[in-house]
């Protein structure tokens, strides 16, 4: 039976050009970044122009960049290391309901800490409304921290007025772009953002990399101690063979992906809903990442359905990876208006640039018989 991946919002796949370039790094060029020999010295150049290379790409410095273990390693060190550096202005942060959990999670314990947060609401597509944003700021506010496109539905923010809103009234911006980095454009100069945090493992690069971009002048406590690396904001050795594949999969991402990606959604998104009776596409249906798709279909369970794909070869989701362990219905569909019923029948597909239009039309086929058989076996079922 052959396997089709459309989880790609979870993980995806490490190129083979991104494991060609760390192969000489795990090999021959294995050297500490830290040490002034030959070999320490070349994994620092190694260092260093990858680190040139990520900058590029989101208009920033490379001083700027500094390298994490991902995306939560990210959002903590942003979060936590803004609000304790700046809380002498302030212990206000502001956040919206339909963030990552690792960010909602911080804000939790930044409450504990003594901190203020404000959750703002979104509407049924999942947007933060900008007015909202603009009564929420109070003279104490430090921080706000808005995701660029949700990891679930995957409508896409409008980062570039939010961090406008936050310049003029002198608030640091942070934007949680794991998703949307080198899918949508990001030029943090143009979008007055202070810091965003991005990974690896979603374009294409290794697990266990990801950076946070942090504007200079940026106050931010460190909150791992040790030998001073990256400028003694993140100490630890860095991982030269994951940096150097994170840089590699940033240089591959290619425009033509984004529209063949794009292509497949929207072959997806139309035959579901032509074909499958019942069937409500969740996220605003255009201001949406390019390979994703989130639908909700009445009278069935998502987990079973994820289930029954998956016996015929297909891996999606009903949300985050990350927060699958939970069972109860996503806090993303229930902030967009879902009823819990719905949030609970809901499946997540996100399509990568190696799928085919055939797969595509063989997911549809296969959605339509299993969720007819799901019906059929549902109290609820039409």
């Amino acid at each position: 039976m052959k396997r089709i991946y459309l989880d790609h919002a979870a993980t995806t796949s490490v190129d083979p050009v991104v494991v060609e370039a760390m192969l000489n790094h795990f090999t021959k060029k294995f050297g500490n970044a830290s040490s002034i020999h030959q070999f320490g010295q070349e994994a620092k150049v190694a260092l260093e122009n990858s680190r040139e290379i990520i900058a590029k790409k989101i208009n920033a410095d490379s001083k700027e960049i500094v390298f994490t273990s991902g995306g939560t390693e990210s959002n903590n060190l942003a979060l936590k290391g803004v609000a304790f550096a700046n809380r002498n202005k302030g212990k206000h942060i502001i956040t919206s309901r339909i963030e990552h959990e690792c960010i909602l999670n911080s804000c939790k314990w930044l409450e504990k800490q003594g901190f203020e947060v404000t959750r703002l609401p979104v509407d049924q597509y999942g947007f933060v409304r900008l007015e909202d944003l603009e009564k929420a700021i109070r003279k104490d506010t430090i921080l706000v921290s808005v995701i660029h496109a949700n990891n679930e539905v995957g409508t896409i923010e409008p980062i570039e007025k939010i961090g406008k809103i936050c310049k003029e009234h002198d608030v640091h911006f942070h934007t949680d772009a794991c998703q949307s980095f080198t899918k949508v454009p990001l030029d943090v100069k143009k979008r007055n953002l202070d810091l965003v945090t991005i990974n690896s493992h979603k374009i294409y690069g290794p697990m266990g990399v990801g950076a946070l971009y942090i504007k200079e002048g940026v106050k931010i406590e460190t909150w791992q101690h040790g030998g001073g690396h990256e400028k003694d904001i993140r100490s630890g050795t860095e991982n030269v063979p994951g940096i150097v594949g994170f840089a590699k999969a940033v240089e591959i991402a290619k425009e033509h992906d984004i529209q063949r990606m794009a292509k497949l959604r929207d072959v997806l998104i139309k035959g579901v809903l032509e074909e499958i009776p019942n069937t409500k596409l969740n996220g605003h249906p255009t201001m949406r990442l390019c390979n994703n798709a989130n639908f909700s279909f009445k009278y069935i369970e998502g987990e079973s359905l994820v289930l029954r794909l998956d016996a015929r070869g297909i891996a999606c989701s009903t949300g985050s990876a990350c927060s699958s362990h939970t069972l109860g219905p996503s806090h993303v569909l229930l902030s967009i208006g879902l009823t819990p019923e719905d949030a609970h029948s809901s499946l997540r597909i996100t399509v990568g640039k190696g799928n085919t239009e055939e797969e595509m039309e063989y997911t549809i086929n296969t959605l339509r018989e299993e969720i007819k058989n799901l019906r059929k076996i549902s109290p609820f079922g039409d």
